[in-house]
């Protein structure tokens, strides 16, 4: 048998996890807003410069402090409850992923994420920002696509995170304490310290705790998901003039996840009906085998589970692990015609993560232990300058800078591809087994066996550097303005792969010469035209272009093709109208945004494609692909905040995104020979590539058309406290994905609040409940029965189950909110 080319097939099985690491963008500080806003009147810095949201000329979703407090969001996954359209996800229990206007996004992928995450206008990645959230001033939800105002762009839009400043005034501060009937549990904490009237200091503090998904591993003793953070934050302000200030925070993060991947099916037997292997001419024994010890062929994969049972089947652990460190500079200085600003950023961060690969114990009794540790550090720094005037012409300059470094180290199991040694080892066959017609039991040699263990070294090195300049014009009702933004991409990829055990090699490069430097100098930008119709009505048209580059497989398997091994660049084009505006008084605030927008080339991840190769020995597997495809999306947003008294408030808001692909012909699993994705029958490739491809005119991702929410709060003021009632309810309807091959029902969640709050504004105290008609949903499931690969028996071995994600249970919770 040729090991050389075994070992160069095992670097497929080295699922790296963290390989697509974080890639980021940022916005400059903005100034103070121009003009006293009302108190009904909302704020944004979608734009880089504070203006009213009824005079941004984008669609934005805006999440305030009190919205947050209010809706009990405690996890940046949930603000997805707040704009629909956003969906963001951790299906795996290690990776964010954020997906607008139908645009998904896979970390893995390698590119540039598909709705860029800016936390306190600085670098950062989903990953990190998402896990901790507190003290937070608002979040901003920019929809379409990014190339002009930010350093990097985004196809789909972005979100803005902006934590709560010192005050140079009075001391001030707050302590919350929420506990929830599944053992969930968050204390956070903040107080404003101002030292003088030109120095104050924030401090900010958080300790949570719950079950994630909830989920019960029945393989592991019943032992629970659970995750635990900590964080904390200081926040230096200096305001020596009138003219400059300067903000200096310093974060600390840390995390520890334990996930098990939620399953549901029958389960399986999985030796006895997809594995043997040939010891002797005509006898076949049940793999795998190990020394002396041939499995129990009835060993099942777990039992019969569905979606109420939260139950996983995982025989070994998935934790993942976060320590972050972040720290950035803000200043801004005006000098009168004109503002000068800077924001500098360093994050340093390490994910361990340690997890079982057979997610759907596919092979009982055996555990693909994987680790993957990713330590990365990104500086990153801009200075703009721009002018001051508010008519007439306007203009502004400015240059990005971000590196980032770090090396990602892999550790994988792969004792699924058995090596013989000496000595070998005498077990007892029936005599039938072998030929022999006589009853009873015959000895019978079989070698033993070792495993091999991969190790992967990824390094990293990657740089943006960016000029960009805009003008603008504005007289009496009339705006418009356009920039254009050019960037240096600089990027080089290279991975080391070494194997250890029953085989020795290595290190050996692993990704071709030619694919391992990339560069790419892409143009993006745009230019919008806004028209004040009357004062509380605006009208706005948007034309936006974006750009990501390809990636290239840090992992890929060996023999495939170049489409499967590198994506190309992906461009996009968005052409945007929408209205804005208040009436009664702005007790009726009111948008609506209609949109068009054309990818070419857009890169999405396949996930699980069953492959084959013929370099040397015939080799096959599953794995993950990246992949382009042309696509396009048509969409309609509405939002509706009305005040029809003065205690009643009451939201709705909806979304309503067509993406899909064009004609794009796309990896898939297509067992069955249908030219459509199924998992129907036993693996295999359907023509002469390396995997199959399926014609695609179906949706980019997992996404339903249609979303929308509603929110309401009545409040009855007494003499001393105020009562409320508030409400928040999701309605998505049911939708076919064919990627997942999985009809996806619809969904009613509804959260429901009673509390009382003191009229001094000191004390709140309320009761909620979570999925208040305890609605069990799958949101995400695998487009096929969970499988495990045996090399050396050249079989696929199935779990039975399929992957799955379910909205949680219901909960009940109560929140404790002081003020001083």
């Amino acid at each position: 048998m040729n090991w050389t080319a075994i070992s160069r097939s095992a670097m497929f099985f080295c699922s790296v996890s963290m390989l697509a690491l974080p890639v980021f963008a940022h916005a400059a500080e903005a100034e103070p807003a121009a003009e006293p806003a009302s108190p009904s009147e909302i704020i944004v810095t979608a734009t880089r410069s504070a203006q009213r949201l009824q005079d941004v000329a984008m669609a934005v979703t805006v999440a305030t402090s009190e919205q947050l407090a209010n809706y009990k969001i405690f996890d940046v996954k949930d603000v997805q409850q707040l704009a629909p359209g956003l969906q963001i996800t951790n299906n795996d229990g290690r990776s964010n992923t954020t997906s607008l206007r139908g645009i998904t996004f896979n970390p893995d992928a390698g590119t540039a994420p598909a709705v860029q995450v800016y936390f306190n206008e600085i670098p950062t990645d989903a990953q990190t920002v998402f896990t901790a959230m507190y003290d937070v001033k608002q979040i901003e939800v920019l929809r379409g696509p990014q190339g002009l105002l930010r350093g990097l762009s985004a196809p789909a839009g972005s979100i803005t995170i902006a934590t709560a400043r010192p005050s140079f005034d009075v001391i001030e501060g707050s302590a919350q304490a929420t506990y929830t009937s599944r053992d969930g549990y968050n204390v956070q904490t903040a107080v404003s310290l101002p030292f003088s009237d030109t120095f104050a200091i924030r401090v900010a503090g958080l300790v949570d705790g719950n079950r994630l998904n909830q989920v019960v591993d029945v393989n592991r003793n019943g032992e629970r998901s659970r995750s635990r953070t900590e964080s904390a934050r200081i926040t230096l302000g200096w305001k020596p003039s009138s003219t400059f200030s300067a903000y200096l925070t310093y974060q600390y993060l840390q995390a520890d996840n334990k996930m098990f991947r939620q399953v549901i099916g029958s389960g399986n037997t999985p030796y006895n009906v997809y594995g043997t292997v040939a010891v002797a001419p005509g006898v076949n024994i049940p793999y795998p085998y190990a020394g002396v010890n041939i499995p129990d062929t009835s060993a099942r994969s777990g039992p019969a589970l569905g979606i109420g049972d939260y139950g996983a089947v995982q025989e070994g652990v998935f934790r993942n692990q976060n320590t972050s460190h972040i720290v950035n500079l803000a200043a801004d200085w005006d000098l009168g015609w004109g503002t000068l600003s800077f924001v500098g950023a360093h994050q340093f961060s390490k994910l361990d993560i340690a997890r079982d690969l057979d997610a759907g114990n596919a092979l009982p009794g055996y555990q693909q232990y994987s680790n993957v540790v990713t330590p990365y550090k990104v500086d990153t720094a801009e200075l703009r300058l721009r002018s001051n005037n508010k008519e007439g012409f306007g203009w502004g300059v400015g240059a990005f800078y971000v590196k980032q470094t770090g090396t990602t180290t892999v550790h994988q199991d792969a004792t699924q591809f058995w090596y013989q040694t000496a000595p070998t080892t005498q077990v007892n066959l029936p005599y039938a087994a072998i030929g022999v017609p006589a009853p009873g039991f015959t000895p019978f040699t079989l070698p033993n066996t070792l495993g091999i263990d991969t190790f992967v070294n990824v390094p990293v090195d990657t740089e943006t550097l960016s000029f960009n300049g805009n003008l603008s014009y504005k007289s009496g009702p009339f705006k418009i303005e356009g920039g254009l933004r050019y960037s240096q991409l600089r990027t080089f990829q290279t991975t080391q792969l070494t194997l250890s055990g029953a085989t020795n090699s290595g290190p050996t490069e692993i990704i071709p010469a030619n694919l391992q430097k990339n560069n790419h100098n892409p143009i993006t930008g745009g230019v919008t035209v806004d028209y004040a119709i009357m004062p509380t009505m605006n009208a706005y048209f948007a034309f936006g272009h974006s750009y990501r580059s390809g990636s290239t497989g840090v992992s890929t398997p060996a023999g495939i093709s170049q489409d499967l091994l590198q994506t190309r660049p992906e461009k996009t084009d968005s052409f945007e109208l929408g209205l804005k505006g208040s009436a009664l008084e702005r007790r009726i605030n009111y948008s609506i945004a209609a949109f068009y927008q054309k990818f070419d080339g857009y890169i999405s991840r396949f996930s699980g494609i069953y492959w084959q190769s013929p370099t040397n020995v015939p080799t096959s597997g599953f794995f993950d692909f990246n992949y382009n495809g042309n696509a396009e999306i048509k969409g309609v947003e509405v939002t509706l905040d009305a005040k029809p008294t003065k205690n009643w408030d009451l939201g709705l808001s909806g979304s309503y995104n067509r993406a899909r692909y064009k004609n794009a012909l796309l990896p898939c699993n297509d067992f069955a020979g249908t030219g459509t994705p199924n998992g129907n029958g036993a693996p295999t490739v359907q023509g002469a590539g390396n995997v199959s491809y399926c014609r695609s005119n179906g949706r980019l991702g997992a996404i339903p058309d249609f979303q929308m929410n509603i929110s309401t709060e009545i409040r009855f003021p007494m003499e001393k406290v105020t009562p409320y009632v508030r409400a928040l309810m999701n309605y998505q309807p049911s939708y076919f994905a064919e990627q997942d091959n999985f009809n996806y029902r619809d969904r009613e969640n509804v959260n429901l609040f009673a509390g009382f709050r003191t009229n001094d504004g000191r004390w709140t105290l309320d009761v909620f409940a979570r999925n208040l008609l305890n609605q069990k949903r799958i949101t995400s499931a695998s487009s096929s029965l969970a499988s495990n690969n045996a090399l050396l028996a050249g079989g696929v071995f199935q779990s039975g189950y399929r992957l799955v994600n379910v909205t949680n249970p219901r909960e009940f919770g109560v929140t404790l909110l002081t003020k001083f």
